[in-house]
Formats: structure tokens, sequence, C-alpha cells
């Protein structure tokens, strides 16, 4: 259940509606001025009532008029924007530090003592700051509840921060286009009491949960928590890359350093795949879409893995 209090989920919540609402009425009141006016002139200054043209030479008052009004309309929409905007450049000291890793097409987060999650978890009142970290395309991390967005530039060193206020679930979404499974990339930020995030934090055992309880079940679940499913499939399907069905076993038809070889799927294969995807590539699949897990997978998930996909045959 998202949670639907009144209360503002975010510290920025409060600054953030009013800009909008301020945006809002003046765009308003400006669309409502030029209609009423343009209506006028159109009644009062037609072609039946005024069949010669009168030319003005100008009307000093008015000019200054619609000139200074609209600067002090668009310096006053600035003021209130930047001053929404300036504290969100600015993450208190104390804040707890989390990483972001975004890449096609998955969200995870990296706790400093070594935790991981697909889900951001959060303590109640509690300053976080998120270090934005891409490893392939342009992300962007958007908790609407929230009011924060920001893009994760690969290459680039950029971090958002927030107070979470409100305890409950609230949903992050991806909100840069970032290829054909983009409307997939969601996760959500859960906001606990400060006792029960410690309870979570510091429990660091490694906790998998399965749908099954098959051989693979394990190696199934390490695989969702990765986002593996958003490009390859297991019941032959074909996605992005190949599907994980008749997989182990097979002779792949791989491109190598632009030579086009055949490979047996084994242990070796799958590994090789893992660390380094790009090494050789299946035969009419492109090359660079699918980054590294050397450093997210260690050699006991990667031997789970193996055996789900020994699971895998008609």
């Amino acid at each position: 259940m998202y949670s639907t209090t009144g209360i503002d989920a975010s510290n920025f919540v409060s600054t953030f509606n009013t800009s909008f609402y301020l945006i809002a009425g003046i765009s308003l009141l400006l669309l409502t001025g030029l209609t009423f006016t343009m209506l006028y002139f159109v009644f009062r200054y037609n072609k039946k009532k005024n069949k010669t043209a009168i030319q003005n030479e100008g009307n000093l008052p008015l000019e200054i008029v619609w000139t200074v009004v609209p600067v002090i309309l668009a310096l006053t929409m600035f003021f209130y924007g930047w001053k929404g905007w300036k504290p969100t450049t600015q993450a208190p000291k104390d804040a707890m530090n989390v990483v972001c890793i975004a890449r096609m097409w998955n969200f995870m987060f990296l706790y400093e003592n070594g935790k991981q999650s697909p889900d951001l978890i959060v303590p109640l009142n509690t300053p976080v700051k998120i270090k934005l970290t891409s490893l392939d395309v342009i992300h962007s991390l958007y908790i609407p509840d929230f009011r924060i967005k920001s893009d994760i530039v690969p290459g680039r060193e950029k971090y958002m921060w927030f107070l979470p206020q409100t305890e409950g679930e609230f949903k992050i979404y991806c909100a840069e286009y970032c290829g054909v499974q983009h409307s997939y990339m969601h996760s959500k930020v859960t906001v606990l009491p400060k006792d029960k995030f410690d309870h979570w934090y510091i429990d660091t055992t490694k906790v998998i949960t399965t749908t099954g309880t098959g051989p693979g079940a394990v190696g199934e679940a390490i695989m969702k928590s990765q986002g593996c499913f958003a490009c390859h499939t297991p019941d032959g399907t074909k996605l992005i890359g190949p599907s994980y069905l008749n997989l182990f076993g097979s002779q792949m038809v791989v491109i190598k350093d632009g030579k086009e070889m055949t490979v047996k799927a084994d242990e070796a294969y799958i590994k090789q795949c893992i660390i380094d995807p790009n090494y050789q590539v299946v035969k009419g699949f492109q090359k660079g879409l699918m980054q590294s897990y050397r450093n997210s997978l260690s050699d006991n998930d990667i031997e789970k893995i193996i055996v789900y996909l020994k699971s895998l045959h008609d």
C-alpha cells in the first residue's frame, strides 16, 4: 500500500508545490487576461465599427507597464524556483550515504556496510544522500512523492538527497528513455521507523526470496534481483539477449574479434559471459548492451545461476 497521508513525504514537497502553484497561477492569470483582452479588441475594433484604420504613435505608460510587469513576474517565478532548487544541492554532512547503480533496466542500491537492495530502504526523518552511477546509458532517478529527480549520466559524478518525513512505500521511476525496456525500469522507496531500519541494516545476511523450490530457485531469484530477465527470457522468447531455454550445453555461434566461431555453453562459457559479456557475443545480438557483473555477483552466485540454467530444458 502506497502512502496517501497528507503529510509531506519529503522535505522538498512544500517548496516544490509552492513554486508549481505560483507558476501555474501566473500562467492561468496571463492566459485569462490575454484571452479577454483579445476578445475585447476583436469586438471593440472590428471593421464594422472602425472602417478607417487609425495609426497609433505609441503609449509610453502602457509600454512601461507591459515591460515592467512581465519582468517582475518572471523574476518572481525564478526566485521561488531557485529557492526550491538551491537546497537540493547541499546535502547535510550527517546524511546517510547510499550508492544507486543504474543499468538497463533496473536500479540497485548499495549501502556503506556492503548491503545491497533492488529497492531503496531508508530510515524515517534521517537525511539520505544518494550517489548516482550509470553503467551504460543516461537514466534518471525520479521519486514523484518526494518531488526529486536527477539524471544519471555515465562518467559524471552526481548525487541527490532528501529527508523522508512519512513512513510508507513510494514509487521510483526511470524518467529518461533508456531503451526498449525503459517502462519496466521502476523500483520503490520504503521508509521505515529508525528501529526497524536499524534491524534491517545490521542484518548483513544476504537473503534471497525464492518463488519456487526446485534446484535452480535460488539462482532464479539472484537473476531477478539483478534484472537479468529484462533482456533474457526463460521460455525461448527473443528479447535483447539470447533466451535461457535450452541454453546450457548447447552449441553457440559467437562473434569474437570480428570472427565467427562455435563454442559450447558450459560452466566456463556462462561465467565468461557474466564477467566479460562483450568478449564474445552471440551472433545476431548487439555488442555493448550488457555490462559486466564482476563486482555484483560472487562465484557462489554464479554457481547458483548455472544450476538454474541447467534446469531450463524442454
